[in-house]
């Protein structure tokens, strides 16, 4: 019989070949078949085996899939709601995935190796720190939240040392077996090479015969202990199917060992062109150990550089303090950050990481968020305005009210974005697995040709020559060059851009921003600051008084910015708030109510429309001149009669002009879309040097503009801050969010600018422009090092120069191949933004 099943949770052909070889594996399935693109498996079975049978292999494997009926819709959420539970409970254990991004979003609970490319898993940073415990240092089972003295004997309480983290463990772990390997490695090749010093001083002391069984006896620690796991990598590629590096390491090294110790047991069994002059065989004891040893020593410079492509975000990680001074009842007390609540008052001293998101309440203070913004300048900060954590605090105290704790924080949604961005896959990575799918198995295929030709036709000892250019071949392969081009460069990217105040939601968003033609920006919040104040009241037949009521009290249940400007505005002026019924929000045009039994409209120029109010005009010319000078004039009407209007300004930002220019300097087409008037946005564009701008623009209106540049072929960016911009933002190829702008704008968008502004765009398009310049440099190195090293190594220059190349130099050029990909992709680090 043949069933269909939906699965859930696969990325990539990885996760399909793990989920096809877990479903085979199950007994009474005589075969499963998986689909990637569908997101289903048809399993044909015996006779029929319950779904808990596959849930559970399924579960047992990692939980990271899941499998259902596909009349079951419900259970592909439950899938995502327990997955995200438990990547929350790991959070105190670690959460740990492949580097290569072998099985794309899949992670592990516990470090090891990958299951696909046999890689060392590398450990996701926490989005919180730990909050500091005290241990006493005679009794460490004593641990306290905070300091003071031991109830058994007395002494003070010291803090206890974090854990270090799984990276650093694998990297010393890895470290002390390489110099184990070193220590055993280095008089195995001395006495190797004594062969070639005449008259050889070590054979007066035994034959070449016990010399190369004291050869062996060095090689067991390094072949056994220190090495053996490139071994069980390479035993579990083969077995699972997952050919990658170690299983060319394990077949070079181990057949060079194995041959040897073959050898030396039963030297008879051999032909003559495989021994030395004095009857024993060619032993390659030598060449396994050192093989394996650099092999080792790259692994080893692989966890040190993996160390610190993710330094970006441990960086911001320590910008959150450890201690927050609370204020109960008028006094203060330290508490850990993670005993903060909303609603905590909370005093920050001069110098001091601001502990969490909040508003001040008391006091003044000019803080630094260039760590989390990019920006230098510190941003001077009174009553009312929003910090962040992990900013620092200038020369003054203040007062401030906790809004946002724990993972709700800025600096906390900055490292779960860099994080989750970090282990996406960038389009261009499909190339890089599409070649590695193939790999293997053809330097494999050209390692036995290799044998083959060299045997026939090769020069006496033919069998010789033969072996030793065919593991040359295994070892200078090197598929993890290529599997580490992309990810490496992402991560380090993302790192960079979180510290510049761009925030990436994927890598896909990363690569397409590089082939952008068109770049659609909104007004209001974007361009300018967004933060509206109301310059005057005008009014014909209603006093001005009466105008600003009837707006004030329109706009007390709107969200819109301009509302929240002409609110504050009738409070400074103690304009009193009529009741209001029956009122309605039009997005993108205005709203409307009824007030003292009268039908009010407060908008603009399509809302009076809609309203069918009349205007004289000497109140239209009045407004038509305030609006040339790139005012927002919304029109207020009662009784189909426009009545009065409110003069607001939005000063524009100070890059924005500048921005604009070097995003015109790099060939990419501007254009505003705003819902303002026609005269407003043409007296912005004009001072901004912007040719094309279109006003009047409701939501629909600029989804339209989007796809209708996408028809023509076109890349289209849109970057935006309110719900108006929300379904531009989401179907445009790149979405670009401006962090001061609602969660629904950001939600849509695949790049978000923590500062808000254009000076931001011009960071991510360099960004993007330089990591994709690395891929494509990490993928041409690791593509032409294999191009050039296969060949060299099964030894086409041997009949033109005479040239071998040596497995033990193999060995080392391959170690190196990887390291230099990582150490590439972190000249990202350094790379700048913005022009100085």
């Amino acid at each position: 019989m043949k069933h269909t099943y939906k699965i859930h949770g696969m990325t990539c052909n990885g996760c399909r070949d793990h989920v096809e070889q877990t479903l085979n594996g199950i007994k009474g399935v005589s075969n499963a078949s998986v689909n990637l693109e569908k997101a289903e498996a048809i399993i044909e079975m015996e006779k029929h085996i319950p779904l808990k049978v596959f849930e559970k292999a399924l579960e047992d494997d990692g939980g990271s899939y899941s499998i259902f009926l596909p009349e079951d819709a419900e259970a592909a959420q439950k899938h995502k709601t327990k997955k995200e539970e438990k990547r929350a409970n790991q959070n105190s254990s670690g959460t740990f995935y492949c580097p290569m991004h072998c099985e794309g979003e899949k992670t592990y609970d516990k470090p090891g190796d990958c299951p696909v490319c046999g890689m060392d898993l590398v450990e996701e940073v926490k989005t919180s720190n730990a909050a500091t415990e005290y241990t006493c240092p005679m009794h460490p089972e004593i641990i306290r939240d905070e300091p003071g003295a031991c109830p058994i004997c007395g002494m003070d309480l010291v803090p206890k040392e974090v854990d270090e983290s799984a990276e650093n463990k694998t990297y010393i772990t890895l470290l002390k077996k390489f110099w184990i390997a070193v220590a055993f490695t280095v008089p195995i090749f001395l006495i190797a090479m004594s062969e070639m010093i005449p008259n050889n001083p070590l054979y007066d002391l035994m034959p070449m015969k016990y010399w190369n069984w004291v050869q062996l006896g060095l090689s067991l620690p390094v072949v056994f202990y220190a090495t053996w796991m490139f071994f069980e990598r390479a035993y579990k590629s083969i077995k699972t199917r997952n050919l990658n590096m170690f299983t060319l390491i394990g077949i070079g090294a181990g057949v060079a060992w194995l041959f040897s110790v073959f050898g030396m047991l039963f030297p008879d069994f051999f032909p003559d062109q495989f021994k030395t002059e004095s009857g024993t065989v060619h032993v390659y004891i030598e060449a396994a150990a050192v093989i394996l040893t650099l092999v080792l020593m790259g692994q080893v410079l692989e966890a040190r550089a993996h160390n610190r492509t993710s330094s970006a975000v441990k960086e911001l990680l320590k910008l959150a303090p450890n201690k927050a001074i609370r204020i109960v009842d008028g006094k203060e007390e330290t508490i850990a950050i993670d005993k903060i609540e909303v609603g905590d008052k909370l005093r920050v001293k001069p110098g001091e990481k601001i502990p969490v998101d909040g508003r001040i309440l008391e006091g003044e203070s000019s803080v630094d968020e260039s760590m989390i913004t990019g920006e230098p300048v510190p941003v001077s900060k009174a009553e009312g305005d929003k910090v962040s954590s992990g900013t620092i605090n200038g020369k003054q105290t203040f007062v401030m009210k906790a809004e946002k704790v724990g993972s709700d924080t800025l600096l906390s949604q900055i490292i779960e974005m860099v994080n989750k961005a970090s282990r996406s896959r960038a389009p261009i990575q499909k190339l890089a697995d599409r070649i590695s799918g193939w790999f293997v198995p053809i330097v494999v295929l050209i390692s036995v040709i290799t044998f083959i030709i060299w045997a026939i036709f090769g020069p006496e000892p033919s069998y010789v020559y033969a072996l030793v250019n065919a593991i040359a071949v295994l070892i200078i392969a090197c598929p993890c060059a290529l599997g580490l081009a992309t990810p490496m460069s992402v991560m380090v990217g993302v790192g960079k851009g979180a510290q510049n105040g761009v925030l990436i939601k994927n890598a896909e968003a990363l690569e397409t921003l590089n082939k952008i033609d068109v770049l659609i920006i909104d007004k209001t919040g974007t361009i300018t600051e967004g933060k509206p104040s109301v310059e005057k009241v005008g009014s014909e037949d209603f006093s001005e008084e009466e105008v600003l009521q009837y707006i004030v009290s329109l706009n007390q249940n709107s969200e819109h910015p301009l509302a929240d400007a002409t609110v504050k505005y009738g409070k400074e002026k103690n304009s009193e708030v009529l009741k209001i019924k029956d009122f309605n929000s039009v997005t993108g045009k205005g709203v409307t109510g009824t007030i003292n039994g009268k039908k009010a409209t407060l908008g603009n120029e399509k809302m009076m429309e809609e309203a069918g109010a009349s205007i004289s005009e000497a109140l239209q010319e009045k407004i038509s001149e305030e609006q040339k000078k790139g005012k927002t004039v919304p029109m207020l009407s009662v009784e189909g009669k426009v009545v009065g209007y409110v003069v607001i300004s939005d000063k524009i930002k100070e890059n924005s002009k500048t921005a604009i220019a070097e995003l015109q300097e790099k060939g990419i087409q501007v254009i505003m879309l705003t819902g303002d008037n026609h005269d407003t946005a043409k007296a912005v564009a004009s001072e901004l040097n912007l040719a094309d701008f279109k006003a009047e623009m409701l939501p629909q209106n600029k989804l339209e503009v989007v796809e209708k540049l996408q028809a023509e072929g076109k890349k289209v960016a849109m970057a935006g801050d309110g719900i108006n911009d929300a379904p531009a933002l989401a179907k445009s190829d790149v979405g670009i969010a401006m962090g001061t702008g609602t969660d629904v704008a950001i939600e849509s968008a695949g790049i978000t600018l923590v500062k808000g502004d254009l000076h931001g765009i011009v960071k991510a398009f360099h960004l993007s422009e330089k990591v994709m310049s690395n891929i494509k440099q990490n993928l041409f190195f690791a593509l032409i090092y294999n191009t050039l090293g296969v060949p060299i190594a099964a030894g086409v220059l041997y009949p033109f120069f005479g040239i071998l190349l040596s497995p033990m130099i193999a060995a080392l050029a391959m170690s190196f191949s990887s390291v230099s990909v990582i150490t590439n992709a972190l000249r990202l680090r350094t790379a700048k933004l913005i022009k100085k």
